[in-house]
């Protein structure tokens, strides 16, 4: 008994290090983009319609950058 009275006190959890706010406005971004659908086409392609389904890659890609500079901006103020 006499050993748990003088047990040192538990340290206490590491705190995480700290995030920068680009960090921050791409976590934003990823959380947007994957719960809204940001960027995708809202038209779905089922079957033979002839037309190509939704926007191209590079469409994409452009939409979830502009994205990210604008969560940059909010995470910056």
């Amino acid at each position: 008994m006499a050993e748990e009275e003088n047990a040192p006190a538990p340290m206490p959890p590491p705190t995480p290090p700290a995030r920068t706010k680009d960090e921050l406005a791409l976590e934003l971004m990823k959380f947007i983009a994957v719960t809204t659908g940001y960027g995708r086409s809202s038209a779905t392609s089922t079957g033979f319609s002839g037309k190509p389904a939704g926007r191209s890659a590079e469409d994409y890609a452009e939409s979830l950058i502009q994205l990210f500079e604008r969560c940059r901006e909010v995470v910056g103020k």
